[in-house]
C-alpha cells in the first residue's frame, strides 16, 4: 500500500502552519509562566513558585522519559528480534504492505510514539507535585494504627506516593506489552492466522518478561492492599478496616501476594521452558484465589458471620473509626466539652421567676445580643453609605469585635470597595476601568445589636463610616486596592511620574461636587516601565493600551490577582482557604484575614466528605465562596493568612505549628510561613474560629458524638444540622453557623464565638447547642451542650412557626407582605441563658419593592420555652415573656444607658414622625420675614412627602422625608428666633 506524497508547495504550507502554531502556543506559555513570575516575586514568594516549576518539571520529566522511553524500548526489541523469515501465508501478505509502508518510517514512528505517549505521562504525573513533596519531606505524627502498628505518616505521606509509582508501572508495563504485541504481529513475530508455531523464541521470551513484570506489580499491589484496607467502606456506617476486612480480606490479601509471586516466576521461567503452558496455568490459579479467596470469602463471612450480629462483630473497629474521625478532624476530648444542659421547661411551665433572675443577673449575652444581621444588611449598607455609584459592598457583610474605650463589641463590618460592574455606560472606557477608577475607600461599622432612632429609625448605627471615615475605629489607611469585589479579570494601571497631576479617583471633595484623586504610592503592583514589560501584559490581556495609552508610563504598575481568597491560594497552592475573607482595621490599616486549611484524604478510618458539599448552607450563594468539591478525610486550621488591602501584601502564620501536614509543606517551602510568634496582639484579637471549618465538624459531630459502638450502630442518638428556617425554598439548605458576643453557661464575661444548633436526626426538635471560642484565650475550645432526649424541646424550624403562626405576628406580616413592601427575617439566634435556658431572637425587617428600597429593621421576637414576645425593641419583647423589668439589660431598653454619641438604640415599629410644628401667624408684629416663609414652604412639603412616601410604602422616601422635615423644623424655630430642639442623632 502506497502513501500518497505532498506536493512541495503543500510541505511549506503546512510546515508554516505549525510553526506559527507552535510559535503562537510557545509565546503564550511563555508569557503566562512570566507574568506568573512577576505575581510571585512582588509578593515575596518566588520560593513557592521555583519549588512548585521544579518539582513539576521533574515529575513530567521522569513520567514522561520513563513511560515514553521504556515504551519505544520494548517496541524497538520487538522490531530488533523480528524474524528474518516469514511464511507467506494470506494474514502475511496482508501485512506486508504495513511493512512496506513503515520501514522507511520506523524511526519517525518509534519517536511520535514515545514522545505522545511521554507528554501523556508527564501531564498526568506533574499533576501529583504535592504527592511528591509530602512523600519527600515527610514527619511522623507520633501516633500508630492499630492494626500494623505503623506511624500515621506512612499512610498519610507514603502510602499515597508508592501507589502512584504502582499505578505509573502498570500503565508501563501495559504500554510496552501492547506496543511489542503490535509490532510482533506487524513484522511477523506473532502470527494468529498461520498454522504451526504462533510465536517466534524472542517475542515468547519478550512477551513472558512483560508478563511476568505485570504480575509482579499485582502481587506489590495486593501487598499495599493489605495497607488500603483502612480506608475501607465495607462498614457502611463508619470508616476503616471492618470485622470481615480484618478476619476475611487481610488473610486472603497476603495469601494472593504469594500466588501472584509464584506467578511472575511461572512466567519468568518461560524464558527458558518457552511454553506458555505452565504460566498460563499459574495465571489461572491466581485468577481463581482472587475471586475465591478475595471475594466469595469476605462476602461469606460479611453474610453469614458479620451481619446477623453486627452490633458486635464491629464493636472494636467501630471503637477505631469514632476515635480515628474525632482526631482527623480536631474532635478530641482535648478539643471538645460535652455538657449536659435542660431548659427547665417548654411550654406554660417555664419558671418565670427563676429565669427572670437570670436575665437580669446576665450582663453578658442580653445586653450583647444581635438585631443586625449581615446576611440581610448589604443593602442598607448601599443606600446610606455607598457614597458614589462606583464603590460597592459585598451581599454578605461581615461580624467582627472591635474594644472601644475598655467595651468589647461586635459589629457588623464592611469595607466599601470598588464595583467596576457599576460602572455607567459613559464612565466604561478601558482608561475609566483601569487607570481612574482603581480601588475603593472606607472603612464601614455598626454595633451588632443597636439601631438608630428618629428620622432613620431601624437602621444601623453607622459608628465607622463616610469619607474620610471617621468614628470610633481609627482608620489611617483606607483606600482598598485588593477586595472581593473587584475580581482577579479587573487589573488596575497605576502609578504617574514625581509631579504629574493624580487622576485616579479617590474620594468626593468635601462640601463640594468634585473629586480628590490619588497617585498609588503603596508597596503592591508590579513594575511595567520598561517597553519589554509593556508588549509582555499587551500580549497576557491581549490590550494594544499597554503600549499606545499615555496612562502607561516609566512608573506605572500593573495590580492584578486582587482577590483575597486568590492571593492566598496562589501564594500557598498547598492549602484550601476558607469561603469567606473578613475587613479588619489593624493598627490603623484595612487587613483582609483569611484561613487556610490542610487537609489529606489519606487518614487511616476517619470519614471521608467533600469538601464543597459538607461547607455548603443556605448562604453559600451569597457571597461565601465554598471549598473545592474534593474529599478528604483530615483538616486542620494550620494557617492564618493576611492581605493588605492597599499593598496586596500575604503573609501566612503557623496558627497550628503540630500539624504534621503543615510541618511537610514548611520543610518544602521554607521561610514561606511565618512563625506564630510574629502575630500582632491586635491581629490575635481578631481572628476568628472558621465557618467552614465549623461547618464540617458540626457535620461530624452529629454522628460522632456517640461513644458507645452499639450506639453509634443503632443511631439512635444521632443529630442533623437544621435546615435555615428563614429560607423560603423547597431545598431544605443547612442553617449557617453564627457570630455571636454571648457568655458561655459558668463563664465570666462575654466571648466572641461560632454557634449553631443541631436538632434530632429527620426531627425538628433540638438536640444540642455547640459553640466555638474565638477569645485569644481558650480558641478553638468547642462546647456541646446536651439537651435530655425525653423533652421535644424546639428547633430553629419549629421556633420559626411558633413566630409566623403568633396572631399579632401573622397580622404584621399580612401587612409588611403588600405590594409595595416585604418583610425580611433575620438571623434566627440561639443563645443559652444561665446554665438551663435557651432564648431565641430574631429580627424582623421590612424592605420596599422599590429599585432602590432597604431593609429597615421594625420588629424583635423572642421565643422562651415556647412563649413568644414579639414588640419594637427586645427589652419590649423580653419583657412580654418574663414580666416586666426582665428586658433591662437589653441595649435598646430605657434603663440600658446611652451609646456613642448619644445615640438610643431602639427599634420603633414606624420611623418617629416629628409632630408638625404650629404654623405661625400670618402676622406677628413684626411682618413676616423671607426666612421664615421659606421655613413654612419647606415644613409643607417635607410634610407632603412624608405622606406621599408612607402611602407607597417607600421607607427609603420615608427616611429622606424626615431629615428634610428635621431640616425645616430647625430652620423654622431658628427663623422665630428661638433655640432649636436638639436633633435625634443618625448613624
Amino acid at each position: 500500500m502506497s502513501v500518497p506524497t505532498l506536493s512541495r508547495r503543500a510541505k511549506v504550507v503546512i510546515g508554516s502552519i505549525a510553526v506559527l502554531l507552535v510559535l503562537f502556543t510557545a509565546i503564550g506559555t511563555l508569557t503566562n509562566v512570566y507574568v506568573d513570575y512577576l505575581w510571585f516575586d512582588e509578593t515575596g514568594y518566588t520560593e513557592v513558585f521555583w519549588t512548585e516549576l521544579q518539582t513539576r518539571a521533574l515529575l513530567f520529566a521522569v513520567a514522561g522519559v520513563a513511560t515514553g522511553g521504556l515504551t519505544a524500548l520494548a517496541i524497538y526489541l520487538a522490531y530488533r528480534f523480528r524474524p528474518a523469515f516469514r511464511p507467506m501465508s494470506l494474514e502475511q501478505q496482508n501485512l506486508e504492505r504495513y511493512r512496506q509502508s513503515l520501514e522507511p518510517r520506523r524511526t519517525l514512528v518509534l519517536s511520535a510514539v514515545a514522545v505522545v505517549v511521554g507528554l501523556f505521562a508527564g501531564f498526568t504525573a506533574q499533576g501529583s507535585w504535592q504527592t511528591w513533596l509530602t512523600f519527600r519531606h515527610a514527619v511522623p505524627f507520633g501516633d500508630t494504627d492499630p492494626e500494623f502498628g505503623l506511624d500515621l505518616s506512612f499512610f498519610v505521606f507514603e502510602y499515597p506516593f508508592y501507589r502512584l509509582l504502582l499505578s505509573f508501572g502498570f500503565a508501563i508495563v501495559l504500554l510496552a506489552l501492547i506496543g511489542s504485541l503490535l509490532t510482533h504481529y506487524v513484522f511477523g513475530g506473532l502470527r494468529l492466522q498461520t498454522p504451526g508455531q504462533k510465536l517466534t523464541g524472542a517475542a515468547m521470551v519478550q512477551l513472558s518478561v512483560l508478563l511476568g513484570l505485570f504480575v509482579a506489580l499485582k502481587a506489590l499491589a495486593y501487598w499495599f492492599d493489605r495497607y488500603g484496607l483502612v480506608y475501607s467502606d465495607r462498614g457502611e456506617l463508619f470508616s476503616g478496616a471492618s470485622y470481615t476486612d480484618v478476619n476475611a480480606l487481610l488473610p486472603a490479601k497476603t495469601i494472593l501476594v504469594f500466588a501472584a509471586a509464584f506467578c511472575a516466576v511461572a512466567f519468568f521461567a518461560n524464558v527458558v521452558v518457552r511454553n506458555f503452558r505452565l504460566p498460563a496455568a499459574a495465571l489461572v490459579l491466581l485468577l481463581l484465589s482472587s475471586l475465591v479467596i478475595g471475594v466469595a470469602y469476605p462476602a461469606i463471612v460479611q453474610q453469614f458471620v458479620v451481619r446477623p450480629s453486627a452490633n458486635e462483630r464491629e464493636a472494636d473497629y467501630i471503637e477505631r473509626a469514632i476515635a480515628s474521625t474525632r482526631q482527623a478532624y480536631g474532635l478530641t476530648d482535648e478539643d471538645v466539652e460535652y455538657r449536659d444542659f435542660a431548659q427547665e421547661a417548654t411550654g406554660d411551665d417555664v419558671d418565670t421567676d427563676a429565669a427572670l433572675a437570670q436575665l437580669r443577673a446576665d450582663d453578658a449575652t442580653i445586653p450583647n445580643a444581635r438585631l443586625l444581621d449581615p446576611n440581610v444588611l448589604a443593602g442598607t449598607f448601599t443606600a446610606r453609605q455607598q457614597i458614589r455609584n462606583v464603590y460597592g459592598f459585598p451581599e454578605k457583610l461581615d461580624i467582627d469585635r472591635y474594644t472601644i474605650d475598655g467595651e468589647t463589641r461586635d459589629y457588623v463590618v464592611a469595607v466599601r470597595e470598588l464595583d467596576s460592574d457599576s460602572l455607567s455606560e459613559n464612565q466604561d472606557t478601558w482608561i475609566n476601568r483601569h487607570t481612574v477608577y482603581t480601588h475603593g475607600n472606607g472603612f464601614v461599622a455598626a454595633p451588632a445589636n443597636q439601631v438608630v432612632t428618629g428620622a432613620e429609625g431601624g437602621e444601623p448605627n453607622f459608628t465607622s463610616r463616610d469619607l474620610p471615615t471617621t468614628g470610633d475605629i481609627e482608620v489611617e489607611q483606607g483606600r482598598i486596592y485588593y477586595g472581593e469585589l473587584i475580581g482577579n479579570d479587573n487589573y488596575s494601571v497605576v502609578g504617574a511620574p514625581e509631579g504629574a497631576d493624580a487622576r485616579e479617583f479617590d474620594r468626593p471633595e468635601d462640601g463640594s461636587e468634585g473629586e480628590v484623586n490619588n497617585t498609588y504610592d503603596g508597596e503592591g503592583g508590579v513594575a511595567i516601565g520598561s517597553f519589554f514589560r509593556q508588549l509582555t501584559f499587551a500580549i497576557y490581556y491581549r490590550e494594544r493600551n499597554f503600549l499606545l495609552s499615555g496612562a502607561v508610563n516609566d512608573a506605572s504598575k500593573v495590580l492584578y490577582v486582587r482577590d483575597p481568597r486568590e492571593r492566598v491560594e496562589k501564594a500557598a497552592p498547598f492549602l484550601e482557604v476558607d469561603g469567606d475573607p473578613y475587613p479588619a482595621v489593624i493598627d490603623g490599616r484595612v487587613t483582609w484575614i483569611l484561613d487556610g486549611y490542610t487537609t489529606s484524604d489519606a487518614y487511616p478510618y476517619s470519614e471521608r466528605m467533600e469538601l464543597g458539599e459538607a461547607a455548603a448552607d443556605a448562604l453559600t450563594g451569597q457571597g461565601t465562596s465554598a471549598l473545592p468539591n474534593e474529599q478528604f478525610n483530615y483538616i486542620r486550621n494550620s494557617v492564618k493568612a493576611t492581605v493588605d488591602a492597599e499593598n496586596g501584601t500575604v503573609t501566612l502564620y503557623e496558627w497550628d505549628p503540630e500539624d504534621p501536614v503543615l510541618q511537610a509543606y514548611e520543610a518544602a517551602f521554607p521561610g514561606t510561613i511565618q512563625p506564630r510568634g510574629d502575630m500582632s496582639d491586635e491581629l490575635v484579637a481578631h481572628v476568628r474560629y472558621p465557618e467552614d471549618l465549623f461547618k464540617l465538624q458540626r457535620d461530624i459531630l452529629t454522628r460522632y458524638h456517640v461513644t458507645n459502638p452499639s450506639d453509634f450502630y443503632s443511631q439512635n442518638d444521632r443529630w442533623a444540622v437544621p435546615s435555615d428556617p428563614t429560607q423560603d425554598t423547597q431545598t431544605e439548605e443547612a442553617q449557617p453557623p453564627y457570630y455571636i458576643l454571648a457568655a458561655r453557661p459558668d463563664e465570666p464575661g462575654a466571648t466572641f464565638q461560632l454557634t449553631s444548633a443541631l436538632n434530632a436526626f429527620r426531627r425538628q426538635n433540638l438536640s444540642a447547642f455547640i459553640s466555638a471560642s474565638s477569645d485569644p484565650e481558650t480558641y478553638g475550645k468547642i462546647q456541646v451542650l446536651r439537651l435530655p432526649g425525653n423533652t421535644p424541646f424546639r428547633g430553629p424550624q419549629q421556633v420559626q412557626q411558633s413566630f409566623n403562626t403568633d396572631d399579632e405576628v401573622a397580622q404584621d406580616l399580612t401587612l409588611f407582605n403588600s405590594r409595595d413592601s416585604r418583610a425580611v427575617f433575620g438571623n434566627l439566634l440561639t443563645l443559652p441563658i444561665g446554665g438551663n435556658g435557651l432564648l431565641y431572637v430574631q429580627p424582623l425587617y421590612v424592605q420596599g419593592t422599590g429599585e432602590n428600597s432597604f431593609p429597615l429593621l421594625r420588629k424583635v421576637l423572642v421565643n422562651y420555652g415556647g412563649r413568644v414576645g414579639y414588640a419594637d425593641t427586645l427589652s419590649e419583647a423580653l419583657d412580654q415573656v418574663f414580666g416586666a423589668g426582665a428586658g433591662d439589660t437589653a441595649a435598646d431598653s430605657d434603663d440600658a444607658g446611652t451609646t456613642p454619641d448619644s445615640q438610643e438604640p431602639t427599634t420603633p415599629t414606624e420611623p418617629t414622625t416629628p409632630t408638625e410644628p404650629t404654623p405661625p401667624p400670618a402676622d406677628d408684629g413684626s411682618g413676616s420675614s423671607p426666612a421664615l416663609d421659606q421655613a413654612v414652604a419647606d415644613l409643607d412639603a417635607a410634610l407632603q412627602r412624608l405622606e406621599d412616601a408612607q402611602r407607597n410604602g417607600d421607607f427609603a422616601a420615608q427616611g429622606q422625608a424626615l431629615e428634610d422635615l428635621q431640616r425645616a423644623a430647625e430652620a423654622y424655630e431658628a427663623a422665630q428666633g428661638g433655640a432649636a430642639a436638639p436633633a435625634t442623632p443618625t448613624g
